[in-house]
């Protein structure tokens, strides 16, 4: 695979995964009380918009982190799933610190929210797992010289 369609493959496999990641936020910050399975259905038409807006929110805090953990499994070749599954903790976990206040006074976060962190990392966690079920697994795959099948030698005796 050459390497333009590498690229193609790792931003369509970040897109993905950046909407998988943004679903899980929404629907587990905005909609806790889902798991109780007593309440009506919920407006389509609300979700979709919740769904675009978490998939941009994800993405847009996620896209740095990411392409450093991209950058690193693809340049040492990296393709275990829990090198990917790692990763998007780390990502999950630095988009949410990311948007925490630092007091630099005490070099503390203030106001983190455990439920919310945990809900982050493990919308990093399954984002890493799909991205690795579309693109990490052939991670520096394209660096590699195509081997082709021998040919039968035309000169020998059948």
């Amino acid at each position: 695979m050459s390497l333009i369609g590498r690229i193609i493959v790792i931003l369509f496999a970040f897109c993905v995964a950046s909407m998988v990641g943004g679903t899980i936020i929404i629907f587990s910050i905005l909609f806790p009380e889902l798991s109780a399975m007593d309440t009506g259905i919920v407006n389509p038409d609300a979700i979709n918009v919740l769904i675009g807006f978490g998939f941009i929110f994800f993405s847009g805090f996620a896209l740095i982190p990411a392409l450093i953990v991209v950058v690193i499994t693809e340049t040492f070749n990296i393709r275990a799933v829990l090198a990917y599954a790692l990763g998007g903790a780390v990502v999950g976990l630095a988009c949410y610190l990311g948007l925490i206040p630092y007091d630099t006074t005490t070099m503390t976060f203030d106001g983190i929210v455990r439920r919310h962190l945990e809900v982050m990392t493990g919308a990093g966690i399954i984002a890493g797992l799909i991205y690795w079920v579309i693109a990490g697994r052939n991670a520096g795959r394209w660096k590699q010289p195509r081997r082709l099948p021998p040919q039968p030698d035309a000169t020998a005796k059948p």
